[in-house]
């Protein structure tokens, strides 16, 4: 039992020590362009617990279509640095209509995905 205990006490110090990564995440929202299907994706990127935005990022947006899998994916598209800092742009073309998982892949200033869900609609006309 003490042995238990002595080990869940390494492992939360562990997680708690200075210098353990980072996790980030992101507000983001996709508008529909002229062409069906595409869409710009503003991205705003930021460090989970302070909230700061992080610039300099390298990031990649890729999609998959969760009721589909192996089906339907998106190959990834290299984001540009947006006009504030945190925000990032990228325009991404979906083969469907439908649900989305949007997977913005983070390689620098560290490694981490975050996905979001987004519903692409037949724009009405």
């Amino acid at each position: 039992m003490a042995h238990r205990i002595l080990v869940a006490l390494a492992l939360a110090g562990c997680s708690l020590a200075p210098g353990a990564q980072v996790r980030l995440d992101a507000d983001m929202k996709c508008a529909a362009t002229k062409h069906d299907l595409v869409y710009d994706c503003r991205i705003l990127l930021r460090e989970r617990g302070s909230g700061k935005p992080v610039s300099g990022a390298e990031l990649a947006l890729g999609a998959d279509m969760p009721s589909m899998p192996m089906a339907h994916n998106v190959k990834p598209v290299q984001a540009a640095p947006g006009g504030a800092p945190g925000e990032y742009t990228a325009r991404i073309e979906l083969e469907m209509f439908g649900e989305w998982a949007l997977k913005v892949d983070v390689r620098k200033p560290v490694r981490d995905r975050i996905i979001r869900k987004f519903d692409a609609q037949e724009p009405r006309r």
